[in-house]
């Protein structure tokens, strides 16, 4: 599908928030919330969720439009790598969420490893920082950067979550059913490679 659309939507909604949030004159007001409410009926035609829906994902964000921030946990044993069975899909992603306001980014990977598959660990290294649009996620109506820090075990044990349903180590050439919105098979292909090399360089965009 083209998702162009989706773009045009989400930048519409940035315009709209932007000017909701800094204009006085309240003409200006009325038009940048035409702009959002054109927006969001885009993104009801297009994929057939109730406006009432979509205008919910929006309400909250006030303020200048930034993206929001999801953080992966890349954790190996034994040169396979740490992914979780998701509730919500039925398929599988390495631990991690949204960030926390008040947590630092190493700190909700930690957090994210032990609620989501039991174990303790601490981040070592920062692998890289993806924009979301630029890998093939499918499409998502927030702008979203992610964050993928390599942390290691130091204790604990393999235990599901509140959101998980199962906890498994794979190999590179046997990875389960993919939930794609949180990662895809290139995400952990380019993991397996930092595995393989720890001089392997942090990757952006």
């Amino acid at each position: 599908m083209d998702t162009k659309w989706l773009e045009w939507a989400k930048q519409l909604q940035a315009i709209a928030q932007a000017g909701l949030t800094y204009s006085k004159d309240i003409y200006d007001l009325e038009r940048f919330e035409m702009i959002r409410n054109i927006s969001i009926e885009m993104m009801s035609q297009q994929t057939e969720l109730d406006e009432s829906v979509i205008r919910n994902l929006f309400v909250n964000e006030t303020g200048y439009a930034t993206p929001k921030v999801d953080i992966r946990a890349v954790v190996f044993k034994d040169n396979k790598i740490l992914l979780v069975k998701e509730k919500s899909d039925g398929a599988w992603a390495m631990p991690g969420g949204w960030g926390d306001i008040g947590l630092t980014p190493s700190e909700v990977a930690v957090k994210e490893v032990k609620e989501e598959a039991g174990f303790d660990v601490k981040a070592i290294k920062l692998l890289g920082v993806q924009d979301k649009k630029c890998h093939p996620h499918p499409p998502s109506p927030y702008y979203v950067y992610k964050l993928f820090i390599q942390c290691e075990i130091i204790g604990g044990e393999a235990t599901k979550g509140m959101e998980t349903s199962e906890v498994d180590f794979f190999p590179e050439d046997d990875l389960p059913l993919l939930s794609l919105g949180r990662n895809t098979e290139t995400q952990l292909k380019w993991a397996f490679k930092h595995l393989r090399n720890s001089a392997e360089p942090a990757y952006f965009d």
